[in-house]
Parts: structure tokens; C-alpha cells; sequence
């Protein structure tokens, strides 16, 4: 059986407290978990290995190099984790750094990973998948296909992005070279030069990992 396993990386969801509580640290918040008490509130619980100077966040374990905070959540706002397993099931991994939230997940086919970014994009602003591993029917646990996005600049990110949004891998293509170049503010030489390099290095990724 085939299966995805991805990293979505949400950029500063102000709806999401351990996201916001990540800004005020420079460790990483892991070990995320939540759960709803019996006032109706919600109670998200983290790990912190720096100082925390989030005045929301209340210590609830010391554990000397790294302690365990709870705060508290309304129940009335979104929240992307709960989003996702509504959607799609189970989040396998979740940690906050830097004011981004990054969520791990699996999925039985791409295609409805594909739909829950998108309605994860329309609902929480900008969203984008930093890591993907695809398994291959017949193949051992062992032989995974990974595609460590995290490989490519910014810009190489965006072209690729944007071109995909607007339909250019489709077939047949919603719009050209000219079209994603445009809307990218750049002549359509650099946009294939960006596109050439981004889909190199993901083959590499492919090739050499597969």
C-alpha cells in the first residue's frame, strides 16, 4: 500500500497559543499536546529546554534542562491540529518554532492531502509542506521515496509553488511560462531557469533516496 507522510509548516497562525508563545524563546516547543477540560476550555501542554516569557504559559513540570507549560485555549478558535484530524486523522508530530507552527502527518493518498492544503491555506493563511516521503506499493518499509523540500531556496520554493497553483502542471496547462513568470513579477527565462533547478534538486532527492 502507498501512503504519504508530510511536514506542513504554518507561517505565525495568531490563532494557534504555542505558535505565538514559540516568538518569545529560541529553543524549539515540542512535545505538544491538548485536550479539552470540563469547563469547555482547552488545555494545550509543551515542552520548552530554553527560558519562556510567555505570561499566558504556566509552568507545570521542571524537569531541570527543560520544563513543561500548559496555557490555555478558547475553544471557539480554529485550531489547526484539531482542523487536520477532523479532516484526515491522527497528527503524528507537532512543534512550534520561531512563531511557525510545523505539524507532521500521514495520509492514505496525495490527493486528499492536496485538498486539505488548500482548505488549510483558505482558513489559516500562508501553509506550505516542508518535508514529504511517498510509500510504494510492494516495496518494504525500508524503501520510502522522500522529498526533503527544505532543499530548495525561497525563491525556488515560490516559482514552484505559484506555478503549481496556477495550473501549470496540469495537463493540459491553465497557464504557461509567460503566465506564472507575470505573475511572479519576473521574465520567463529566470522563471524556467528557478523551475530547472528546483525540479533537479527534487529528482535528485528522488532518484538518489529511491
Amino acid at each position: 500500500m502507498t501512503g504519504v507522510r508530510a511536514e506542513f509548516v504554518f507561517e505565525e497562525p495568531d490563532n494557534c497559543p504555542v505558535a505565538v508563545a514559540s516568538e518569545r524563546t529560541d529553543s524549539s516547543l515540542t512535545d505538544v499536546s491538548w485536550a479539552r477540560e470540563r469547563d469547555g476550555t482547552v488545555a494545550e501542554q509543551f515542552t520548552a529546554s530554553g527560558e519562556l516569557s510567555a505570561a499566558d504559559a504556566e509552568e507545570v513540570f521542571d524537569y531541570g534542562t527543560h520544563s513543561v507549560y500548559e496555557i490555555e485555549r478558547d475553544p471557539g478558535r480554529a485550531c489547526v491540529c484539531t482542523v487536520i484530524e477532523q479532516r484526515l486523522g491522527p497528527v503524528r508530530e507537532t512543534y512550534a518554532a520561531d512563531g511557525d507552527l510545523h505539524v507532521t502527518l500521514h495520509a492514505g493518498d496525495m490527493e486528499r492531502l492536496r485538498e486539505l492544503l488548500g482548505d488549510l491555506a483558505d482558513r489559516f493563511g500562508s501553509v506550505r509542506i516542508e518535508y514529504l516521503v511517498r510509500g510504494r506499493a510492494e516495496a518494504s518499509e525500508a524503501e520510502l521515496v522522500p522529498v526533503d523540500l527544505r532543499r530548495l531556496t525561497d525563491r525556488q520554493r515560490e516559482v514552484v509553488t505559484t506555478a503549481y497553483e496556477m495550473g501549470y502542471f496540469e495537463y493540459p496547462r491553465d497557464a504557461n511560462a509567460g503566465d506564472v513568470a507575470e505573475a511572479l513579477g519576473i521574465q520567463p527565462s529566470t522563471f524556467t531557469e528557478h523551475l530547472n533547478a528546483a525540479q533537479s534538486k527534487l529528482l535528485d532527492e528522488l532518484l538518489v533516496r529511491s
